[in-house]
């Protein structure tokens, strides 16, 4: 009998816990159910996968009844597992995404990685706030410790249908930077970086739309060796030998790197509209890389689609600007672009395409040239089917040669849309 009664409670038991459990689950879903025209989401917390209005979500989450039941829990999210705490005497909620991962697509298709992340949010109402901390791998992120690598804060304006953040970044060296988005990259062991960048971001959830401007001030970088490739050779050919103020060169310039003579090897500018257009379409659109980024990546870090190349990519140039300076990059780019299949450098490539040396190139001819770096296979392909190539393209390259009068850039435009070509 005592047996039987002891299983009896077990089952009671069990079948209660049981119960419980769907009852909790069913009163979540229901009370986190997204309403009609409000932002959702979906949660995976254990076996269970739930629909939820993110903005309820939040205020739930934040409200000083709820987060103590949620502190010392994890959820899975697309950016990494987040871990949830609550501090009770400042009703703030903290949050740690270790690892923490998220994809910029000017940055290539593998995602930026920050080993450990850790936000704390505060609501008053529709209003957020909070305070950031990025840490790099094995950086104990406790205040006044030495071991957190950046700080910043935030704050948000959130709605039915969206939320809107202002991230603020301070001030940092930039070789911190490096430690937390790129720890194990290699030039970090022996490049010196000086300088300092801080940032600030606009947000829009769940648009996913963004904008990021950094300041940067007196970025150097030296221990890279970069001075040894002033004298390198081409392994595309005869070097060209042309001067800034070549039709080519020009022409170049006009195509890839418009404010060439005044960055310091990196563009902001470009860079933040590159970001635009390629968030907008969640690919890669528009290059934001300078001239003597793409050296870089010619003759140093490969065309790998990452995070990681670009930084890479960055202090190589930024070195280079140092160690070369303007003529030898641009000399140095001119002699190593790819323009085909098997075709690099603008010697070789100005006596493939037109048959002659390209210090000889006409003022049409060097604008086709310089239209086809975007993408030379593809040039190459539409000048055989379509007898052309992108004249929408050439027309503004040729709109954007600098250095020329009014008369000659008329006459430059007048050439490239009546300019017809031979098919290579």
């Amino acid at each position: 009998m005592l047996k039987k009664a002891l299983l009896y409670l077990l089952f009671a038991t069990l079948a209660l816990v049981l119960t419980a459990s769907i009852a909790a689950y069913l009163i979540v879903r229901l009370a986190l159910a997204p309403g009609p025209d409000e932002w959702p989401a979906r949660l995976k917390a254990g076996p269970f996968t739930i629909d939820v209005g993110v903005p309820t979500a939040i205020r739930l989450a934040t409200s000083s009844w709820f987060a103590p039941w949620i502190a010392g829990r994890t959820i899975e999210t697309g950016f990494g597992p987040v871990a949830f705490g609550w501090n009770e005497p400042t009703a703030t909620l903290e949050l740690q995404c270790a690892p923490c991962s998220a994809t910029v697509h000017s940055l290539g298709k593998a995602p930026i990685r920050v080993d450990r992340l850790k936000a704390t949010v505060r609501r008053d109402a529709g209003t957020l706030s909070g305070l950031l901390e990025a840490s790099a791998p094995g950086a104990v992120a406790a205040e006044g410790s030495g071991d957190v690598v950046l700080h910043g804060r935030w704050d948000g304006r959130l709605t039915q249908k969206s939320l809107l953040l202002d991230i603020r970044a301070d001030s940092a060296p930039i070789a911190q930077w490096y430690a937390v988005l790129a720890p194990d990259l290699p030039e970090l062991k022996r490049a010196r970086i000086g300088g300092t960048v801080g940032l600030r971001a606009h947000v829009a959830l769940p648009a996913g739309t963004y904008s990021l401007t950094p300041q940067i001030e007196g970025f150097t970088v030296d221990g890279l060796g970069t001075e040894a490739i002033a004298n390198a050779r081409s392994s595309c050919g005869p070097a060209s030998r042309l001067g800034s103020e070549s039709w080519l060169a020009r022409a170049v310039i006009a195509a890839e790197d418009q404010r060439f003579f005044n960055h310091p090897g990196y563009d902001l500018t470009e860079l933040a509209a590159s970001l635009e257009a390629n968030q907008k379409s969640s690919r890669t659109e528009r290059g934001g890389s300078t001239l003597s980024q793409q050296l870089a990546k010619i003759l140093v870090t490969g065309g790998e689609q990452n995070a990681d190349r670009k930084l890479r990519e960055l202090l190589y140039a930024v070195e280079m600007e140092q160690t070369l300076g303007k003529a030898r990059i641009l000399q140095l780019y001119l002699d190593n672009a790819p323009w085909g299949a098997r075709i690099c450098g603008a010697e070789t490539a100005a006596r493939t395409y037109f048959k002659r040396p390209a210090r000889n190139l006409e003022p049409a001819q060097a604008v086709w040239l310089a239209s086809m770096l975007t993408n030379p296979a593809l040039a190459v392909r539409r000048w055989q089917q379509d007898g052309n190539i992108n004249l929408e393209r050439a027309n503004k390259v040729a709109d954007g040669v600098r250095g020329i009068t009014k008369a000659q850039r008329e006459a430059l435009l007048k050439s490239v849309a009546a300019a017809k070509f031979p098919a290579p």
